[in-house]
């Protein structure tokens, strides 16, 4: 018995998106308006300035890989990005300093834990991986820089190369993390103890509370998602944000760690790369064809957007989206797409 060709994969992927029978746009409308009226899950209130969201903004974003993009709801509404810098500031250190050298300061083990939680892997001397706080602290202390103010100035300009624009810190925010951040200068100084980071660990706090503190859109983040689907270039100004050769691990940490201690039920449901933040934004990203966000502000237990779960899991079940779905082929995906743009 022959294997399908090519073109049957297509005809069959084609037929299992005409049975939506909907553009792009008015499904991401139909599911909008299935989630909008979901009250569940609670505003982070433990940075006290992210308590002033509302809890009703919610907005749905796709971007392909050729710079189209597809969004519903509150898109353009600001907020701040949160643990979703993770993984973009971990390809940042890769860059400043190679593969190796980064394995050697940070795990790539998923923890089971919170994602604040105090627990360091001593055995190698290291965090178990940069998607919690601890490792996050050891990536933010590998980002080079002369000074402080030079260390700044490149982890902005690495986010404009991912969303396309000037990027800015929301300084309340920011003075709102450094006043309540007792916990993750704990984490730091332990560290320290252990030889884990450098001496400049309280200025690597301070960046740290920085990269949390970027304001984004759930457009922005659909993009960011996008770049990584597109092997590090941004679709819509054609400039790279990462060398090529480290989207993948990019990609590894946010499937296998991505939504904190959810992770493990996220890759078995959803299988979507992604990475989530208390700020209410997930952002995915489907290898070869397109970024998915979701923004809204009400967390589940976790930490994780109580809408966005469902959004995510619609579409993943929906579309086959999952990164092990029999037959998958991101490339096909993004095909596939040009028809139902053109009717959007």
């Amino acid at each position: 018995m022959t294997a399908p060709s090519k073109n049957n994969e297509l005809d069959l992927l084609v037929g299992r998106m005409k049975a939506a029978a909907a553009p792009l746009r008015e499904v991401l409308r139909e599911v909008h308006g299935r989630f909008a009226g979901n009250d569940e899950g609670k505003v982070a209130d433990y940075i006290p300035e992210l308590a002033r969201a509302d809890r009703n903004w919610f907005g749905i974003s796709i971007a392909t890989t050729d710079g189209q993009v597809f969004e519903v709801g509150d898109c353009q509404q600001l907020f701040t990005i949160q643990s979703i810098s993770k993984p973009f500031v971990y390809g940042l250190a890769l860059e400043d300093h190679g593969l190796e050298h980064v394995l050697s300061k940070v795990g790539v083990e998923p923890t089971g834990e919170a994602f604040n939680a105090i627990v360091l892997d001593e055995g190698s001397n290291r965090p178990f991986n940069p998607m919690v706080n601890a490792g996050a602290i050891a990536t933010a202390d590998l980002v080079k820089g002369k000074d402080y103010p030079e260390r700044v100035t490149r982890l902005l300009a690495m986010f404009r190369k991912y969303c396309g624009r000037e990027m800015y810190i929301d300084n309340s925010v920011f003075m709102s993390e450094r006043m309540t951040g007792h916990r993750n200068r704990a984490i730091g100084h332990l560290m320290l103890n252990f030889g884990m980071v450098g001496e400049r660990v309280e200025e690597s706090l301070e960046l740290y509370f920085q990269q949390c503190s970027v304001l984004v859109n759930c457009h922005d983040l659909a993009i960011m998602g996008a770049t990584l689907a597109n092997g590090g270039v941004n679709p819509i100004t054609g400039e790279r944000a990462i060398q090529q050769p480290y989207v993948k691990y990019l990609l590894s940490i946010m499937h296998s760690c991505g939504m904190y201690d959810y992770a493990g039920e996220w890759a078995f449901r959803v299988g979507i790369p992604s990475k989530s933040g208390v700020g209410g934004g997930i952002v995915g990203a489907i290898p070869g064809t397109f970024g998915i966000a979701v923004y809204s502000p009400p967390l589940d237990a976790k930490g994780n957007s109580v809408r966005g779960i469902q959004v995510f899991q619609e579409l993943s079940q929906r579309f086959g989206l999952h990164v092990f779905e029999s037959g998958f082929n991101g490339q096909q995906m993004g095909d596939l797409l040009a028809p139902v743009r053109g009717g959007a």
